[in-house]
């Protein structure tokens, strides 16, 4: 059977689809000169006007769009930090691998949901620009040369790695010359494993393009029967995440087959007697943002349904194909999935590079980081019973992943189901996994006769589905679940317990910066804190009844700052506070650990404490659209950004120094939706020695120089390195790896402390 691969004629055998050229290899596109991290430095923030033209100007508008930096650009810049860390050869390459995945996945996401909700405004005729001065339309374009760059240099790093790991006896593709007896068994799982789940449609007169899933990846195949001029086209749906791997190991070797090139070589089976005159690999991506009015949904659970089964018929908004694909087969694929060509992502290599991450579960730890194995909290270390240690020794607060989320969190919660002095436990529950036992302790808190209520959170982006699971066991199991406040998405993660102490009845809580999600705590930067405080958990009780009820939302709290009524206008009392302090000439200080600062008005006002002298510390993940260093502007602003091992994931927030000093952990990033459109919470942290860890923490992260990124007054990022080996060695370690010897360290202390019998563990 003859053959057309991307317009080469080849004989179709077991092993043909593979150009033994090391330049033409599967993700090893062939050498060309991509712009690179070469000094470490991600691009410039895309300013409205020119950076020069702002310093030398000397005076600001702070409702000017030219002191405001994009929300969507600053986010694709996160994600050159992160492939860095793809490029860096400091990482083991295995990981290497997996932050290349984290790029792709990252990008799949931000086409769904930003891209997608940009499209719909355009479509509906939407001018508002933006907080930096761009249309809808603009912030497109802008995105996609961002997105083309961010591709062509991820493809680089992949040939690199690549190269890399065949060093190393791992194989992403077949070698240079397969053996018989490896075609024989490629052949052979094909028939058994990947042959019975394929479905090859038509498209033709009589049979309609058809629908393709989101995220999927495709064959569209060009065909003709022998002797016959007439061209015949046929979609074939890769079938991976049906229990089928995307790469399929050859026995006994370190060789993965991506199934795409298996299923194009075996093609005959598939159309038995029929020439194949060419094949395009596509892929497509869909719109996610598909809400509806709730306040006019009778039945939230029904409407969030909808919104799922309205998801998988989106409109598509990215087309990714192979470079190679005929012009014919190209313009096929747009017009039916009604695109334009700038919607077109041409890949010099694989597509879908997020499941590259699959090639983590290989037995090579030489190759992966040590493993990380969180430690015991010291405060639970062998106590008999939670709830009394939190009683004898005050609020404690846990560090995640450094520190056991199973030993803390699900301990707090299993003991509270079998506890017979509980009397009720109350919880918001944003996202979980099937690897947690939340909803097992919860289940068995009801059976076990405790009042339980849990608020569920269906509109968790892309968790919905595991929510409405989640929600009908317990509901089934007795439990009273509710939905949340109309129009308003609860993100704080509390968890309220209320036990018949002894003496009286007491309320023992639980807040955090983290989902209830044992997977992710393990490699998530989170916190957690637990307290027995009256004044603490009267304010949980008032959140709750509000959460239950919907009603009166301005209830009194005395130290709970919830959103989206008091979180921001307190954030932004302590910033002025602090610029007040400054222009009475004395110390200001700011320091914001967040995901993201997108906020207008916390941007404005951190500006506002910089003009007056208030020195500010941010260190922020990802999105920073606040312009840092710029004289007259922000010249007493610093911004950072780690990016390592773990996701940084904590809000921590800290004002003053020395003994005025304050700080908070909330739940909220300082983004606009966080504050005024969701239910958040954000907590102050007032024992000494949780203060101290938090210091340490803070202090930990803004002296990297291994993991740390500097946000230059452009809108650049240059990452950080050691001042020298020799005379810091501490500095070659990231303060993840710091951190982490840290909290080990303060485990083995308090164990020691323990067994000669002291009162209790080291605090701080």
């Amino acid at each position: 059977m003859e053959s057309k691969r991307n317009g080469k004629a080849s004989k179709t055998g077991a092993n043909e689809w593979w150009d033994t050229s090391a330049d033409k290899r599967i993700g090893n596109p062939p050498a060309q000169k991509l712009r690179r991290l070469g000094d470490v430095r991600t691009p410039a923030g895309e300013l409205r006007v020119p950076h020069e033209e702002l310093i030398g100007r000397g005076e600001f508008d702070l409702k000017s769009p030219e002191v405001m930096l994009n929300r969507e650009l600053t986010w694709l810049n996160f994600n050159y930090r992160v492939l860095r860390e793809a490029d860096d050869e400091r990482n083991p390459l295995l990981e290497r691998v997996f932050y290349l995945s984290v790029v792709h996945s990252n990008l799949d996401e931000f086409f769904m949901k930003r891209i997608g909700g940009l499209k719909q405004q355009l479509a509906a005729g939407v001018e508002r620009l933006t907080q930096d001065g761009r249309s809808p339309k603009q912030q497109i374009e802008d995105c996609y040369v961002r997105v083309r760059d961010l591709e062509s240099m991820a493809a680089q790093t992949l040939s690199t790695v690549d190269r890399e790991l065949r060093a190393q006896g791992v194989d992403v593709g077949p070698p240079v010359e397969m053996a018989k007896t490896d075609r024989e068994w490629v052949r052979n799982n094909f028939l058994t494993s990947v042959f019975p789940l394929l479905t090859p449609q038509a498209t033709d007169s009589a049979h309609p393009f058809p629908f393709i899933s989101n995220l999927s990846l495709n064959l569209l195949v060009t065909l003709r029967y022998p002797g016959d001029d007439e061209l015949h086209t046929a979609r074939v749906k890769v079938p991976v995440g049906t229990g089928l791997p995307r790469f399929l190991k050859l026995p006994e070797r370190d060789c993965f087959l991506p199934v795409e090139f298996v299923i194009a070589d075996n093609l005959d089976l598939l159309f038995p007697g029929m020439e194949v005159v060419d094949v395009a690999f596509f892929r497509v991506t869909r719109n996610a943002n598909t809400e509806r009015d709730e306040e006019r949904a009778d039945d939230l659970l029904e409407l969030i349904e909808s919104e799922l089964r309205d998801r998988k018929f989106a409109p598509v908004v990215r087309l990714e194909v192979m470079s190679g694909i005929s012009d014919e087969q190209r313009e096929l694929l747009t017009t039916e999935l009604d695109l334009s060509p700038e919607d077109v992502f041409v890949s010099e290599g694989l597509l879908g590079l997020s499941e590259l991450r699959e090639l983590l579960g290989l037995q090579r730890p030489d190759l992966r980081f040590p493993p990380h194995h969180p430690v015991e909290p010291p405060d639970f270390f062998r106590a008999p019973n939670v709830f009394d240690v939190i009683l004898r020794q005050g609020p404690i607060l846990v560090s995640h992943p450094y520190e056991s989320f199973t030993g803390s969190v699900e301990r707090f919660l299993q003991e509270a189901s079998e506890d017979s002095r509980v009397r009720a436990i109350k919880m918001t529950l944003y996202r979980t996994s099937s690897s947690s036992r939340v909803v097992d302790y919860l289940i068995d808190a009801a059976r076990n006769g405790k009042q339980v209520a849990v608020l569920v959170e269906l509109k968790a982006r892309f968790d919905e589905a595991a929510n409405i699971r989640w929600a009908t066991s317990m509901e089934e199991a007795g439990i009273h679940v509710t939905y949340g406040v109309l129009g308003l998405k609860t993100h704080c993660k509390t968890l309220l317990i209320i036990r018949q102490d002894p003496d009286r009845i007491r309320r023992y809580a639980h807040l955090g910066t983290g989902n209830y999600h044992a997977g992710t705590a393990r490699f998530y930067s989170d916190f957690s804190l637990f307290t027995c405080d009256d004044t603490i958990g009267a304010d949980l009780t008032e959140l709750f009844n509000y959460l239950t009820t919907g009603y009166t939302p301005r209830r009194n709290y005395d130290k709970l700052l919830p959103a989206p009524k008091r979180l921001k206008p307190a954030l932004l009392e302590k910033i002025r506070r602090e610029a007040s302090l400054a222009r009475e000439g004395k110390q200001g200080f700011v320091r914001i650990k967040s995901n993201a600062l997108q906020d207008v008005d916390l941007i404005r006002a951190l500006y506002e404490a910089s003009q007056a002298g208030v020195r500010v510390e941010l260190i922020l993940r990802d999105t920073c659209c606040l312009l840092p260093g710029i004289p007259g502007l922000s010249e007493n602003i610093r911004v950072i950004s780690i990016v390592g091992r773990f996701l940084e994931h904590a809000r921590l927030f800290q004002f003053g120094s020395g003994t005025e000093e304050e700080f908070y952990l909330g739940s909220a990033d300082c983004m606009k939706r966080n504050l005024e459109s969701r239910v958040e919470t954000m907590i102050p942290i007032e024992d000494l020695g949780p203060r101290e860890v938090l210091r340490h923490f803070l202090d930990t992260q803004w002296n990297d120089r291994r993991n740390a990124w500097e946000m230059q007054s452009d809108g650049s990022y240059i990452q950080r390195t050691p001042s020298s080996a020799a005379k810091h060695p501490s500095e070659s370690r990231g303060s993840q790896e710091s951190l982490a010897n840290y909290f080990e360290a303060r485990a083995a202390s308090a164990k020691r402390l323990r067994r000669r019998g002291m009162a209790g563990p080291e605090r701080g």
